[in-house]
């Protein structure tokens, strides 16, 4: 793991309890009041993250990718990255159990950035208005610790939070109801009052959970509608 950015606390240990569909389906943020704070993912809201942006550049056939990213690379072996696991000690195992595969696993690392397609604009747009209107917005990303420092330089507004948690600097990742509790004690941030845009279903329902207002994610223009029912717009 290499130095924290500026802007990331260094990591602690967690605490020790615990795109693209329609307008109309967007649902609206628990009526708890008008939120005091934003917290927003990246991947998937702020940046467009996928990696079948970079395996369709590998694959010849739609359905061999699919099957690949299903039952090789999958979600649930990426997760280790995001808890800070480096993929020195996930790429050989998986590479050795499918040794046909392994140019293809290692490309899961070695050119992460080509599953990023760049920002989401509308969204980005949105953020721009809440900071500028003094609204403070914090950023809870599941994103591995060697990646985040340099997508924060190429990306200047993720520099304009007023804090970020970064699930690689911390070991704990959502939907972990630890995560939710670790941001909320370090800004100290009153969850009633704290309102989460998150891409995921699972994700927004742990943040409900933890007790917070939680929007999921579809859209920038619906993702806005929302905001202005809040009263954030």
């Amino acid at each position: 793991m290499g130095p924290v950015p500026r802007g990331v606390r260094a990591p602690r240990s967690a605490p020790a309890v615990r795109a693209g569909a329609s307008l109309l389906r967007m649902p609206a943020p628990q009526t708890n009041g008008r939120p005091h704070a934003v917290v927003f993912d990246l991947g998937g809201v702020l940046l467009d993250w996928n990696p079948r942006y970079l395996y369709r550049k590998l694959f010849d056939d739609e359905a061999e990718m699919e099957r690949f990213l299903s039952e090789v690379c999958t979600m649930e072996w990426h997760h280790a990255h995001d808890l800070g696991v480096p993929p020195e000690e996930t790429s050989p195992p998986l590479a050795a159990a499918h040794p046909e595969h392994a140019e293809l696993i290692w490309a899961w690392t070695q050119r992460t950035e080509e599953m990023l397609s760049g920002p989401i604009d509308g969204t980005v747009e949105i953020l721009r208005e809440l900071t500028d209107a003094g609204v403070p917005c914090y950023a809870l990303t599941n994103m591995e610790s060697w990646t985040y420092p340099g997508r924060r330089e190429r990306y200047p507004f993720l520099t304009w939070f007023d804090g970020t948690v970064v699930s690689g600097f911390e070991g704990v990742a959502k939907p972990d109801p630890r995560v939710f509790e670790l941001l909320l004690a370090r800004f100290g941030l009153t969850a009633a009052d704290t309102l989460f845009i998150d891409d995921s279903p699972v994700n927004v329902q742990a943040a409900r959970a933890a007790g917070m207002q939680a929007i999921e994610f579809e859209s920038p223009a619906a993702l806005r509608r929302s905001l202005e029912g809040a009263g954030l717009l």
